[in-house]
């Protein structure tokens, strides 16, 4: 409740599917009225609904969309620099 109402945004990460904690965060949100006024913006990361190929932790959480710099980009886009999320997934992106 507390992060809700002092932040502009709230990202929730696990290794789990649709269903998990990102759900039940925003089923409190949306019972407590906390995403009425429209200024919060959430976004749940979690395993896509569709099976992962067997991998090393690294390449699965890749496919995933779970990876450190994936996140990143996923917290830069919510706080409106689409610019700066780009380049955290093309580095090489900047030199241009």
């Amino acid at each position: 409740r507390r992060l809700a109402k002092s932040h502009g945004a709230l990202i929730t990460v696990e290794e789990g599917s649709v269903g998990g904690f990102g759900s039940h965060v925003l089923q409190f949100l949306s019972l407590e009225g906390l995403l009425d006024d429209g200024k919060l913006k959430v976004r749940p990361m979690c395993l896509p609904d569709r099976f992962i190929e067997h991998a090393s932790p690294a390449e699965q959480l890749e496919e995933a969309g779970l990876t450190a710099s994936q996140v990143a980009s996923t917290v830069l886009t919510v706080l409106g620099r689409p610019r700066d999320s780009l380049e955290v997934l093309q580095p090489n992106l900047k030199s241009r």
